[in-house]
């Protein structure tokens, strides 16, 4: 394994890791304190501010990523530090005017949810929707910063940062939530408002922490801008062209998942309305498929920093002619990313519903939870998948596929939607989700393929090992599950039994798979490049 890519990897990885497992932590104290409509009603802040803010940064950080890249190989400092301080100025005025849209707008964006009785009132969504847009005046300078430092093959700064932000964050939601509700006696809603507002408070404190490393690295960024040979100014406008180029599929892509859980979180009430369900049973279910989702990525998080690091190294191998090392990065980065990945996500698929109750015992219908999980933990795999062929596809300048494989994936996941939940009901969103992701998957796959020459059958060759040991793995948890819950007695109540099951097969889980893949080449290469370092 190439000791460079580790490393870099290695950082973002970690920190993206922390700060999945620090989100999917803190749900479990924030539902108790709010309960499932709070929840459902967080939730409905967050979709519409995911959209805008991706449509606020326009794509730039990870464009600035694989520009930096681009000039930095061949020698033209200069023009990455002068792509920062443009575009430092186009995202506070893209956050600006992001954060006007969405606080004006948000009468009309909450239509979308419906209303019901026992429901969150129509004024509550639009309060939190209004306080989470302050966000959007510093999570795009912020964002673009850790494009600059990615760029330049520097990705602590962005591990640093993105630790920071969710911490932040999370504690000024406890903390605010518990405040109003435990010594202020305030409301849900005004919990949930402060719980939203803490976007803003997290990203701010990421963004002051990035100025502060840039500061303290002036020097050495100045010194090496002064050593090169091949700085040349690059005019604005060729540059915003240039840059406008690769933005724009990374909006798309940056998009995608958000939008397939929009597509839930917006279609999910209707849809079940129409077959009869209650409003209060939808957003229960609602609330559901958000947890799963949440949980999901935590395991994808893997595939998120690869794809960080991967797109400008693909860059720089691409924009050189290196094509082998273009190849060989791809198949280190899958069998890496899927290495962690599917046992992560078959593991949380097996014990799925103990670990729901025990994480969610407050939850309205915590059984349905947690099959919902069940159902939903093996997209983990897929998203990865196509997290690591997008951002492959615009390493290699294949932007334009990468749009029309997205948006045909959307489609599917749109019809099947409308499709699948009156025969599967809450099974079916998920089931929409896997047909249109894998669309996309099974497209980008095969135009890499076709441009760089990359074996498909090697992959599937290296991959069977690690699905093999998998299985194994699946097969012990439920194995371990099934004793251990005929074995504990009933007199330790609910929350005891599905403690000691999850723990258990957790545990049996991990040591099956550490001892199965031992021997794989995947974690030989692993170990040989920690023995280089």
């Amino acid at each position: 394994m190439d000791k460079k890519m580790m490393r870099g990897t290695f950082f973002l990885t970690s920190a993206t890791f922390i700060s999945k497992i620090i989100g999917f932590l803190f749900i479990i104290p924030f539902t108790l304190l709010v309960g499932d409509t709070g929840y459902a009603l967080y939730k409905y802040a967050y979709g519409p501010y995911t959209i805008l803010l991706s449509l606020s940064t326009v794509g730039l950080p990870l464009a600035v990523s694989k520009f930096v890249a681009k000039y930095n190989e061949r020698g033209n400092y200069l023009a990455g530090l002068n792509l920062l301080r443009y575009g430092l100025i186009a995202m506070i005025i893209s956050g600006i005017v992001s954060f006007l849209l969405l606080y004006f707008s948000a009468p009309w964006v909450v239509v979308a949810f419906g209303e019901g009785g026992s429901g969150n009132s129509r004024e509550d969504m639009i309060y939190v929707v209004r306080l989470v847009s302050f966000a959007l005046l510093v999570v795009p300078p912020m964002s673009l910063l850790r494009g600059y430092f990615q760029g330049s093959d520097s990705m602590g700064p962005s591990a640093m940062s993105t630790v920071m932000e969710q911490v932040v964050r999370i504690v000024f939601i406890l903390a605010g939530g518990y405040l109003i509700l435990n010594v202020l006696n305030g409301t849900i809603k005004a919990a949930v408002g402060i719980a939203t507002f803490a976007a803003f408070i997290g990203g701010l404190a990421s963004l002051v922490l990035l100025l502060w490393v840039f500061w303290k690295r002036r020097r050495l960024i100045r010194k090496q801008m002064d050593e090169s040979v091949g700085n040349a100014k690059i005019a604005v406008f060729p540059m915003f062209k240039e840059l406008t180029r690769y933005a724009i599929p990374f909006v798309i892509t940056g998009l995608t998942i958000p939008i397939y859980q929009n597509i839930d979180t917006f279609t999910i009430n209707r849809l079940f309305m129409n077959i009869g369900y209650a409003f209060s049973k939808v957003e229960v279910i609602n609330g559901n498929i958000g947890i799963a989702q949440i949980l999901v990525l935590v395991p994808v998080s893997l595939a998120t920093a690869f794809g960080m690091t991967l797109i400008p190294r693909i860059t720089s191998s691409f924009e050189s002619g290196r094509i082998q090392e273009v190849r060989d990065s791809i198949d280190q980065t899958f069998q890496l990313v899927l290495f962690f990945t599917f046992p992560a996500a078959i593991g949380l698929s097996a014990v799925g519903t103990h670990l729901f109750r025990l994480m969610f015992p407050s939850s309205s219908d915590a059984e349905l939870g947690g099959i919902i999980l069940e159902w939903y933990a093996p997209a983990a795999i897929i998203i990865a998948l196509f997290t690591v062929t997008t951002a492959t596809m615009q390493g290699i300048n294949e932007q334009k596929k990468v749009v029309w494989a997205i948006a045909v994936g959307i489609a599917v996941k749109v019809v099947l939607n409308i499709l699948l939940v009156p025969p599967f009901k809450e099974i079916g969103p998920i089931l929409a989700t896997y047909a249109g992701m894998g669309v996309s998957v099974l497209y980008t796959l095969l135009h890499i393929k076709k441009a760089v020459g990359f074996s498909i059958r090697k992959l599937i060759r290296s991959l069977i090992p690690i699905a093999i040991v998998t299985a194994i793995m699946a097969a012990v948890v439920l194995a371990v599950e099934k004793g251990v819950e005929a074995a504990v007695p009933s007199s330790m109540g609910d929350k005891g039994v599905d403690l000691i099951v999850t723990s258990a097969g957790i545990i049996a889980g991990m040591v099956v798979f550490i001892a199965g893949s031992w021997r794989l080449p995947v974690v030989q290469g692993i170990l040989s490049a920690r023995k280089q370092r």
